[in-house]
């Protein structure tokens, strides 16, 4: 797959920091694939599987001219790819990656409105209206981190007493580079423990997402791959790690029932973004908390004020 000028001029700063998460790449011995199993007994876990089928290897699709869906005003792109091999199982549908680049802080449009900044960028991952191999098919996507060998990464999930940007998820995931000898943060890869099974993205249409653990790959890129490309000559010098996410919950939908999968993380360079408690939390905490105790306050004063004796 071929990466328009354009595009490459329009999103290359965030990988300035010299880690790339890699989805899309040439080479059969490194090609990287979207998973697919049948779960019969409904249990959300890939392990419990009753049928892995063989996984789309995203190296053997045909993409779309990426310039077609490019966006100067919203700095945004789209990947569309298809499976030639499966032809009819893409005949309406796609596998694509949505990009989006950030000039300012706030936070996305759409659930799981994540926090951003001018130094991060936003990748989708959507499987959309492909046919199920499966009656019960989900999907599980393997990303690939690759970063100078000078870091180390570093996984943990965060948690938080607030839902207020994405109602009853309190978990978030995060990869951090950080270099050697040193507590400074180069670079970060973060998501919530979310994902979507409609294109309207809303609360009733989340499903969970299970990261897996972190697997070191004692293997390099070919020239031609897109971390090839980017890391050059120096790409021998890197890490290069692996880390399956999978989409559901047990007892719950399949694929099947809605035909859509969404799921985003948030790319930066720096520190991680850290969600606050906005006015309106801080407001209403004040409120909870504060108005207990004004009560015991005035109850307090009403006793010791009170005209009544003790009682024996």
């Amino acid at each position: 797959m071929a990466f328009g000028d354009e595009f490459v001029r329009l999103k290359y700063p965030w990988v300035l920091f010299l880690v790339l998460v890699v989805f899309l790449r040439s080479g059969d011995c490194y090609s990287h694939k979207v998973f697919e199993y049948d779960d019969v007994k409904n249990t959300a876990n890939v392990t419990m599987a009753d049928k892995i089928f063989p996984p789309y290897n995203l190296a053997d699709f045909t993409w779309e001219d990426v310039n077609a869906t490019l966006n100067h005003t919203t700095l945004t792109a789209e990947f569309n790819g298809h499976n030639v091999s499966a032809a009819g199982l893409f005949k309406n549908g796609s596998i694509s990656f949505k990009v989006s680049a950030f000039e300012t802080t706030g936070r996305d449009a759409v659930l799981p409105r994540l926090l951003h900044n001018a130094n991060s960028s936003k990748m989708e991952f959507v499987v959309d209206r492909v046919v199920p191999r499966g009656n019960y098919s989900r999907f599980m996507l393997e990303m690939v981190i690759v970063e100078k060998k000078a870091n180390h990464r570093v996984m943990k999930s965060i948690h938080s007493i607030d839902d207020e940007y994405t109602p009853s998820i309190f978990e978030m995931t995060e990869l951090v580079a950080v270099p050697q000898n040193s507590s400074a943060i180069h670079s970060f890869v973060q998501w919530k423990v979310v994902a979507y099974q409609s294109s309207k993205y809303q609360h009733d249409d989340s499903i969970p997402c299970a990261d897996h653990e972190l697997q070191v790959i004692n293997q390099t890129f070919p020239s031609n791959s897109i971390a090839g490309a980017y890391f050059s000559e120096t790409l021998d010098n890197c890490n290069i790690a692996s880390i399956n996410i999978s989409f559901g919950i047990a007892e719950g939908d399949y694929y099947k029932d809605h035909n859509f999968l969404s799921w985003s993380i948030m790319i930066g360079c720096g520190n991680p973004l850290e969600d606050t408690f906005s006015i309106l939390v801080i407001c209403i905490m004040a409120v909870g908390l504060g108005t207990p105790v004004l009560l015991l306050i005035l109850g307090c004063v009403v006793v010791k004020y009170s005209d009544y004796g003790p009682i024996n």
